[in-house]
């Protein structure tokens, strides 16, 4: 998912000599990331909260030698080694474990570390990114699949497919849709705020909301003037991802202070993995979503 905007330069200066390492150290006995299915899947690096989530759900753990920073649940996940936040990975950290497989959810990065990991011997395979019903059920799929376990991937598949269209038909009744601004953080007193082709952009769609800004894909700075033309009725934030932004903070922004949403002082926040994570826990992240939108409108 993406959370945060990349730094390009810093990408660059930190990681060129990284990689230089890497590629000299790591000798690649021919590139195999358009591998399906792991031929060793006895120790497997999951890179992404999703896939770590999934694999457990699958109750395929026993495959796991390490995570990344991203992937906190369930619990039983922290005592895995962590290599790193998935956008930012270095390569000795992922080679460190000596995996027999990379497993990484798609915009894990930077590119460069990637690039390595592809070249060396061991077999990576990438799992697509779609914030929608589809997409998590596709996930399912595909892990399943590269651990060798593609009926248990089938079964977890259809209960999440029930429980996803259930989840989704309890705002089906609702006419009055809340027009939602998710705010990934304020940076000098400007908003930066989800559009299209986002995970908090699906979540909104997927709990019966209105993303109350279009137009552009991804995260951008928002003028004020924007923000007052969306008019948002509701304000969506992470909780316990990254420094938080006090309510006070927020609710003092003008841009914000001029909206329906700023005048309510109407702000929900919920644990970012949870709500953006489009993997086994979804259905009911959407739940809690509608439910804290709508409250008895939602019909379970």
């Amino acid at each position: 998912m993406r959370f945060f905007p990349t730094l390009p330069a810093m990408r660059r200066s930190i990681f060129a000599p990284i990689v230089g390492l890497s590629l000299a150290a790591v000798q690649p006995a021919g590139a195999t990331e358009d591998v399906s299915v792991f031929s060793d899947p006895s120790k497997i690096a999951a890179i992404g909260g999703s896939i770590t989530e999934i694999v457990y759900a699958l109750g395929e753990e026993k495959h796991l030698v390490a995570r990344d920073s991203t992937s906190n649940y369930p619990k039983a996940a922290l005592a895995l080694p962590d290599v790193g936040y998935m956008r930012a990975l270095s390569p000795e950290g992922v080679l460190s474990v000596n995996p027999t497989g990379i497993l990484a959810l798609h915009g894990s990065g930077p590119k460069e570390a990637v690039d390595v990991l592809k070249k060396t011997s061991i077999p990576f395979i990438e799992v697509p990114e779609h914030y929608s019903r589809d997409g998590i059920l596709e996930k399912v799929r595909i892990v399943g699949k590269a651990l060798g376990v593609d009926a248990k991937a089938e079964v977890l598949a259809k209960e999440l497919d029930a429980k996803l269209t259930a989840a989704e038909k309890q705002t089906a009744s609702i006419k009055e849709r809340k027009r939602i601004l998710f705010v990934l953080s304020i940076q000098g007193g400007k908003i930066l705020a989800a559009g299209s082709e986002t995970a908090a952009d699906g979540m909104v769609k997927l709990a019966g909301g209105v993303n109350a800004v279009g137009g552009f894909s991804g995260y951008k700075q928002m003028s004020d003037e924007a923000i007052i033309t969306a008019g948002p009725d509701v304000i969506l934030m992470m909780s316990n991802a990254g420094p938080p932004v006090p309510d006070d903070e927020l609710f003092g922004n003008p841009s914000i202070a001029s909206t329906p949403a700023g005048t309510a002082r109407k702000l929900i926040r919920i644990d970012g993995g949870y709500l953006l994570g489009f993997g086994p826990r979804t259905a009911d992240a959407i739940h809690d979503l509608a439910v804290s939108l709508y409250g008895a409108q939602v019909t379970d």
